[in-house]
């Protein structure tokens, strides 16, 4: 069976609309409606009900649906792994906020130094949801915060954080925590502090602009757990406090990660990687 016509069968189920799953593969809306009639021809069966909103699954279509996924997945996979069978031609890098600000940019510059041929992409997420990326083979590394602990990810190196709670040098700070995104380790660990500190009421400012934290923070509108070299970057050390805590049990070191089943073929080159 020809798995092009299966994975425009993923895309169109998934988005639940043929104009909506031909925008997600970079196709035509008419090219997606004779691939479906071609693939129902081939199967003998209809694969989906047209309805108002769009269209949905048959009893066949939902049968068919979890080995279409397998196999797009298998061929994707395949296709990446022969690509790079004799050099990395391409590697996919994932990276959590922070790690983008103070990490990126040094790896890409040694990187294109030592392998000028290679091709770079980049995804940039939370942690959670980079590491999803890389267990469904979409990203080939990761630089992510706190060791995953997860049995199909193999750790290829650690950098060192240097993290500090930080409050304004001049002004008194409000009772607030400043963090960059919900449900991030930082922010977590920020918040499990206050609590054990007996501080539980507290309120809460999300700014997903590292700068615009900082300048927050020196004014006096709260505390955040950031990164000395991110503090450093941006030139706000000599209007913060910056105190060291104790990290109680949360890992907030940064990992760089890959599957165990795709390791990269340049492994010895970032195990031996110096980015701190």
């Amino acid at each position: 069976m020809d798995s092009s016509l299966l994975k425009v069968f993923v895309a169109v189920a998934n988005e639940k609309s043929v104009s909506l799953g031909a925008k997600e593969i970079n196709l035509s809306q008419s090219n997606v409606t004779l691939r479906i009639k071609q693939l129902e021809k081939k199967l003998g069966y209809s694969l989906f009900h047209r309805i108002p909103k769009g269209v949905i699954l048959t009893k066949e279509g939902k049968k068919l649906y979890p080995h279409a996924i397998e196999i797009v997945k298998k061929v994707e996979e395949t296709i990446l792994q022969m690509r790079n069978i004799s050099h990395q031609e391409t590697l996919i890098i994932g990276t959590n906020q922070s790690n983008s600000s103070i990490r990126i940019l040094p790896f890409m510059k040694k990187l294109k130094k030592d392998f000028p041929k290679m091709k770079l992409e980049f995804y940039t997420s939370g942690t959670p949801q980079i590491i999803d990326q890389v267990l469904d083979y979409k990203v080939d590394i990761a630089f992510i915060t706190g060791n995953p602990n997860h049995k199909d990810l193999l750790v290829l190196n650690t950098f060192n954080d240097d993290l500090y709670m930080i409050e304004s040098k001049r002004k008194k700070s409000d009772n607030c925590i400043i963090g960059y995104r919900l449900n991030s380790t930082h922010y977590d660990y920020i918040k499990d502090y206050y609590e054990i500190c007996g501080n539980d009421d507290y309120k809460s400012i999300i700014i997903e602009n590292y700068e615009v934290m900082l300048g927050c923070v020196k004014e006096g509108m709260g505390k955040a757990f950031l990164s000395k070299k991110i503090i450093d970057k941006y030139e706000y050390a000599k209007d913060l406090k910056m105190k060291k805590i104790e990290k109680k049990g949360f890992e907030l070191e940064t990992y760089l990660v890959c599957r165990k089943d795709y390791i990269p073929m340049i492994e010895k080159y970032l195990r031996s990687l110096n980015l701190d």
